[in-house]
């Protein structure tokens, strides 16, 4: 969209020819850019945005990918039929839990001579992967009547569908030292519950947002950032 605010000294019918695409495809943010949205935005009456626009990303955060997206389905078949067969997704790997009884299967547009066959290295290759969906089938699921999940979108009378949005990085407990001294709440420190080296965080919205490593295999240390130990 073009943006559009007086310049000074100039008639109100200035217009800026700068570009959401241009910023986007450039990646640089110009002055008169910033300056029109602001008037746009003071317009408007919604947050002005211009100073995350010109934000560089922290340093400590230059290998996290945004990796994977969680949703819990009702039957895992006809899922994976609307995913890859429908929408063209890859199915890149499996994993079932059957003793939890639950199983994962991880899709991103990839090609698929691309994927590892080495089991390790197959791991650390999707843990690096940009935007794959994660979907959890709980077993038995499949056999109840009617609507199982709430997706989120006013569904309402059954249990939410959405899980959570995941995001691997290098070292998860160094991310997390660092989040929690930002203040930022947890729902899982790296050491608590059964599942070491990985944790939940949640936004301030409550929504879920996972921290896993991107290293194989996953590292752990003694103690997390909330004091939980490894071995308690």
């Amino acid at each position: 969209p073009r943006l559009r605010c007086p310049a000074p000294n100039s008639p109100p019918e200035h217009t800026y020819n700068a570009s959401f695409s241009h910023e986007r495809h450039t990646g640089k943010v110009t002055k008169d850019y910033c300056r029109a949205l602001k008037y746009q935005i003071a317009n408007m009456g919604v947050i002005d945005c211009s100073e995350y626009l010109s934000l560089t990303q922290p340093e400590e955060t230059k290998d996290f990918v945004m990796n994977q997206t969680m949703l819990r389905v009702k039957d895992p078949r006809a899922s994976l039929d609307f995913y890859c067969k429908g929408l063209g997704l890859t199915l890149m790997d499996v994993k079932d839990f059957p003793d939890a009884k639950f199983s994962l299967y991880f899709l991103a547009y990839v090609n698929r001579a691309d994927i590892p066959t080495d089991k390790l290295e197959k791991d650390r290759w999707v843990a690096k992967v940009p935007a794959t969906i994660e979907l959890t089938w709980n077993h038995g699921t499949e056999t109840e009547a009617g609507n199982v999940y709430n997706t989120g979108n006013s569904d309402g009378g059954v249990k939410g569908g959405f899980g959570h949005l995941g995001i691997s990085c290098p070292d998860v407990y160094a991310a997390c030292e660092r989040l929690h001294t930002m203040g930022v709440p947890f729902q899982k420190s790296p050491n608590a519950g059964r599942m070491k080296g990985l944790a939940f965080v949640r936004d301030p919205d409550g929504y879920w947002i996972e921290l896993l490593s991107s290293t194989r295999p996953t590292p752990t240390q003694a103690v997390d950032c909330l004091g939980a130990k490894l071995e308690s």
